[in-house]
């Protein structure tokens, strides 16, 4: 992403206040979240990887889709991958129809752990997220969140990360 330094824009305070607030919630929400499905033995990026593929009807996605989806280098869900398959969650197949992708497969194990994590999880965002704000807060926060990933898309920022030219 790309920005011109030249004539920086300066956030007022109110704009500041927003940021600031902004980066300390998406962090506490994070750590919070981590916090809870560790306590059933996987991680936050795991847990997204696993549900992601368990909403898919064959609960398979292609590696290159899930890291575009989960906005994470290559390489570091690679690893994430790895982990889960020491677990027996996912197993790496070929691409059916092109051999050279690769996909992620969950397997019956790792349903069954995606069905008994769901509602752990779910009672975990309720409680550091969704029951903190009202109904209309909550769809103003996913349509501006939307807004952002669509801007911040639109910039190919998003490829560099899969390139892994930026830290994931």
């Amino acid at each position: 992403m790309s920005t011109d330094l030249t004539a920086p824009r300066w956030l007022d305070e109110e704009e500041q206040q927003a940021w600031r607030s902004y980066l300390r919630a998406t962090r506490l929400l994070e750590v919070a979240l981590d916090r809870d499905l560790l306590a059933h033995g996987v991680q936050l990026s795991e847990y997204e990887i696993m549900s992601m593929l368990s909403e898919n009807p064959r609960r398979r996605l292609r590696m290159s889709e899930i890291a575009s989806l989960v906005v994470q280098s290559r390489s570091r869900l690679t690893h994430t991958a790895s982990r889960l398959e020491k677990r027996g969650f996912v197993r790496r197949e070929p691409c059916e129809g092109d051999r050279r992708g690769v996909e992620l497969v969950l397997t019956d194990e790792g349903y069954a752990a995606v069905r008994a994590i769901a509602p752990l999880h779910v009672a975990s965002v309720r409680a550091a997220l969704t029951d903190h704000l009202t109904r209309a807060q909550l769809l103003a926060l996913g349509t501006a969140m939307q807004a952002i990933a669509d801007g911040i898309e639109a910039t190919g920022a998003c490829e560099e990360v899969a390139e892994g030219v930026l830290p994931a």
